[in-house]
């Protein structure tokens, strides 16, 4: 036989064999029995858990802790619904969070989390760093949210400036000024530094100073502001008004008029103040009381004039 007809037939035995091989296999999908499923049960078993978990976590939260959260909200929070929806939210996000690790965790998978922790941490590091003063300013809008004593509607005072309270965000709170201004303030500046409070909500003490001359009847004078304060209308009956002496100055007895109105804000307060200073103004010229006296210096030394010659 010829060396070529040789390497032929070898060729065809080969493809016979082939197909041998590749028709069975092409036949119909295999057979899934009772082994075959027993090899999945663990990935089932795991998943499973993971939902027992997840659940576990997100129900207890939602119907435990939320509830209690958003009384907290309500109550130290009444006029800012908006900070109130946004921490909710938050609160949410991170349950949704811790959720899905104690899922992984109950699962049998906690190694994933322990082998990736290093990964983790840097990654939250630089996250961190690049948003430190945002994060600062969340974490400080919380803590203004949860201080009873800061609401929307208070007038406070700061270092650059003063006005009342219109909304607190998670990041920033928006003051609007008595120029009508609206100012955006990070809150870190307002959980860092001194914050004043001069008129809160409810019944508000105003206090007004005025100057009396020495010569005139202090007693009389003190009646007659008294007598200004209770005459007017916005200002309370109790507390009762009261003047005291405050300072014996240079040229003038200084006194303080204390008197209270019910839940300001600082229009209210301009228009009281100028009510009472006006009414003060009248009242005390009629009496022939002096206001503000001029400032007396006594002056000691000698004047030469040169005449030109």
């Amino acid at each position: 036989m010829l060396p070529t007809e040789i390497a032929r037939r070898s060729v065809v035995v080969s493809a016979c064999s082939v197909l041998a091989v590749v028709i069975p296999l092409s036949t119909g999908p295999p057979e899934v029995g009772p082994d075959e499923l027993v090899g999945y049960w663990p990935l089932v078993l795991s998943a499973l858990w993971f939902s027992a978990g997840f659940l576990f976590v997100v129900l207890l939260s939602l119907f435990l802790i939320q509830p209690a959260l958003k009384r907290t909200l309500r109550r130290r929070n009444r006029n800012n619904p908006t900070v109130q929806n946004a921490i909710v939210l938050y609160f949410r996000v991170v349950i949704v969070l811790l959720a899905v690790l104690v899922g992984i965790t109950v699962a049998g998978y906690g190694g994933l989390l322990s082998e990736s922790a290093l990964l983790i941490s840097a990654v939250a590091l630089a996250i961190g760093v690049a948003a430190q003063e945002v994060i600062g300013s969340i974490v400080s809008g919380i803590a203004l949210v949860l201080d009873p004593e800061f609401n929307v509607g208070d007038y406070i005072e700061w270092a650059d400036g003063e006005g009342v309270v219109q909304s607190i965000a998670l990041r920033v709170t928006r003051v609007e000024t008595p120029d009508g201004e609206l100012v955006t303030i990070p809150n870190t500046i307002l959980t860092s530094k001194e914050l004043i409070r001069p008129y809160g909500r409810g019944n508000s003490r105003i206090i007004q100073k005025i100057k009396l001359a020495y010569d005139d009847d202090i007693a009389d004078t003190i009646s007659h502001l008294e007598a200004v304060a209770n005459d007017i209308e916005s200002i309370l009956s109790s507390p009762q008004p009261a003047v005291y002496i405050d300072q014996l100055g240079d040229d003038a007895v200084i006194v303080r008029v204390h008197y209270w109105i019910e839940d300001p804000n600082r229009r209210d307060i301009f228009a009281v103040r100028s009510a009472y200073a006006s009414a003060v103004k009248h009242r005390l010229e009629n009496a022939e009381i002096t206001i503000s006296p001029p400032a007396k210096r006594d002056l000691q030394g000698r004047i030469s004039v040169d005449r030109p010659i």
